[in-house]
């Protein structure tokens, strides 16, 4: 292969981030030639060596120290030698898209429940270490636009965004159902926590925004049945816990009611209450105070049963009539019920 006098790179596009120079066949007092916003990197052995920014570099023993210590170059022009030469684009590429393709396991902590969340969103990198870069990412490939450093990183960013969203869900105390309200606040706890993986790589991560958080409708709708089913729980047992107030503060108010001398209404809850009855007692206390304070049209009242026995009882009590004459009455109105 003829030696290469004069090396550089004008890229395509300005989405290829790396290009690989097609010979490994150098020669020292070659220029290289290295554009605004690229870099040139000297590769042996896979390990990224000398790096030469924008300008016109004339390569000699004293401007490639490194390679040089690595294949102990003669001094002398126009001695032959063999390295890579990567150049980087070190660009700002801010439009990349990410997606998770399945769904996030996670346990929403409001309601500990197990919820499947899908994110979507762009991100922008910047190369910042091509000594990184080159030796971790490109390996053997002789180009890597940002197609093929997207589809490297997904899985990357899938799997940090995994741990961060349950992270934020916990930390913020939120519930996944109400995390597109914080997609701001999210962004920037998602962004923080996967920079560091990237850094390991060489990348910078200038922008991470998560767009649109999603669930599965049919989860959704689960998740909606059972909290429906919840409230409905919890109103039930809010009910039991009323009741059970009322009825104290009901039989309060009878005992109250029954110490009073004065009036039809205590001497009713007296014959009850005072009996000693129980709560059984208690409750028919109850519904002769309720029938006492709203009584009935009078022609409903002549008929009852009921009310003939009790106005038979309060005749006893009062001593209108006799015991015998009490059991008498109170048999005849009950075989004709």
């Amino acid at each position: 292969m003829a030696l290469i006098d004069r090396i550089k790179f004008d890229a395509p596009s300005d989405d290829l981030l790396v290009w690989k120079h097609p010979s490994e066949e150098l020669v020292l007092g070659s220029q290289l030639i290295v554009n605004q916003s690229q870099e040139a990197i000297f590769v042996k052995g896979g390990h990224g060596l000398d790096v030469f920014g924008p300008g016109t570099h004339s390569l000699a023993t004293g401007n490639i120290p490194l390679l040089n210590r690595l294949i102990n170059l003669p001094f002398g022009s126009r001695t032959p030698f063999t390295a890579e030469i990567w150049y980087i684009n070190k660009t700002v590429k801010r439009d990349l898209k990410w997606g998770t393709q399945g769904a996030i396991q996670v346990i929403d902590p409001v309601y500990n429940f197990p919820v499947s969340v899908r994110a979507f969103g762009r991100w922008g990198i910047r190369i910042e270490d091509s000594r990184k870069f080159v030796s971790q990412i490109v390996g053997t490939l002789h180009t890597a636009d940002s197609a093929k450093i997207e589809e490297y990183f997904i899985g990357e960013i899938v799997q940090r965004l995994s741990d961060a969203l349950a992270k934020f869900f916990v930390e913020q105390n939120i519930s996944a159902f109400q995390a597109s309200a914080k997609i701001n606040e999210l962004s920037t706890f998602v962004g923080k926590d996967i920079s560091a993986e990237f850094a390991r790589f060489g990348i910078e991560i200038v922008n991470f925004n998560v767009e649109r958080i999603s669930i599965p409708p049919e989860e959704l709708k689960k998740f909606q049945d059972i909290l429906g089913r919840k409230m409905e729980i919890d109103q039930i047992s809010k009910s039991q816990v009323g009741q059970a107030y009322t009825t104290m503060r009901t039989f309060d108010t009878l005992e109250k009611a029954a110490s009073n001398e004065g009036g039809v209404t205590g001497a009713l809850l007296a014959s009850g209450l005072g009996a000693g009855l129980g709560l059984g007692a208690g409750i028919q206390a109850g519904q002769k105070l309720g029938e006492a304070m709203n009584p009935q049209p009078a022609v409903s009242a002549a008929n009852d049963p009921v009310m003939k026995l009790q106005k038979l009882k309060q005749m006893l009590d009062g001593g209108l009539i006799t015991k015998e004459d009490f059991e008498a009455k109170k048999k005849q109105l009950l075989d004709n019920f």
